[in-house]
C-alpha cells in the first residue's frame, strides 16, 4: 500500500514530483497557480497551494507595511524570515516529505 505522504508518480507526467513542488516555492505564487493547474498528483497540488497561500500572506505583509510606517525598519527581518523558509520547504519537498505549515499547511491540505 503506497504511502500517502510521498510523492505518487503518473505515466503521463513527465517531471519529477518532488522536482515540481520544489519549483512550486521557487517560482511562488506563480508556479503554485502553474503546477496546481496542471498536475494531478496530491503531493504536487498540495505544495502548489501552499506555495501559492505563503506568497500571498508575503504579499499581505507588504501592504501592510507600506501603510504602517514604523513596520519599515523590521520588515527585512520578515523578508529574510520568508526567503529562509521558502528555502528550507524547498528542501523539504525535493526530499518528498508533505510538511504543513501552520494554518496555511491545513488549507492546502483540505484544498488539494
Amino acid at each position: 500500500m503506497p504511502d500517502e505522504n510521498q510523492p505518487q508518480s503518473s505515466g503521463s507526467q513527465t517531471m519529477d514530483p518532488k522536482l515540481s513542488a520544489l519549483l512550486c516555492y521557487l517560482l511562488s505564487i506563480i508556479g503554485g497557480i502553474i503546477f496546481y493547474m496542471i498536475s494531478k498528483d496530491k503531493f504536487v497540488r498540495f505544495h502548489a497551494l501552499q506555495s501559492i497561500f505563503l506568497g500571498a500572506a508575503f504579499i499581505i505583509f507588504d501592504v501592510i507595511v507600506l501603510f504602517v510606517p514604523f513596520l519599515w525598519f523590521f520588515s527585512w527581518i520578515v523578508y529574510l524570515g520568508f526567503l529562509a523558509l521558502s528555502v528550507v520547504m524547498m528542501i523539504k519537498a525535493y526530499q518528498g516529505e508533505k510538511y504543513k505549515l501552520p494554518i496555511i499547511g491545513d488549507f492546502a491540505e483540505k484544498s488539494s
